[in-house]
């Protein structure tokens, strides 16, 4: 099933994080890949005219992950917002980390 049409799962640990081979199993899914660090974390920028487009982003962002009660860290800048997920609870990667990236990405 498309990652947009999949709904992120409630996550307090006990659940093994992603393996590298899993991981780019799930970068294909993805219509852009986001940059993989140290397999922890996948991290986008996205860029946009200006502030008041990023926060307009940030907003719908928001909301999106109440939905899925599933939160990245995002870092504003004037033209510019940068996304990092990652699953706190088994400080690693999940499915919801890359659920909620092609969510995003269909935002943008």
């Amino acid at each position: 099933m498309e990652l947009t049409k999949r709904k992120c799962k409630p996550c307090e640990g006990g659940v093994p994080k992603l393996t590298t081979p899993a991981i780019e199993e799930f970068q294909k899914e993805l219509k852009e890949p986001w940059e993989v660090v140290d397999d922890m974390k996948i991290v986008k920028e996205f860029k946009f005219k200006d502030y008041p487009e990023v926060m307009g982003f940030v907003n719908k962002v928001a909301d999106l992950a109440e939905e899925e009660g599933h939160h990245p860290v995002m870092h504003v800048f004037f033209s510019v917002v940068k996304i990092e997920l990652w699953t706190h609870a088994i400080l690693g990667l999940s499915e919801n980390d890359f659920i909620l990236a092609a969510k995003i990405d269909e935002l943008y």
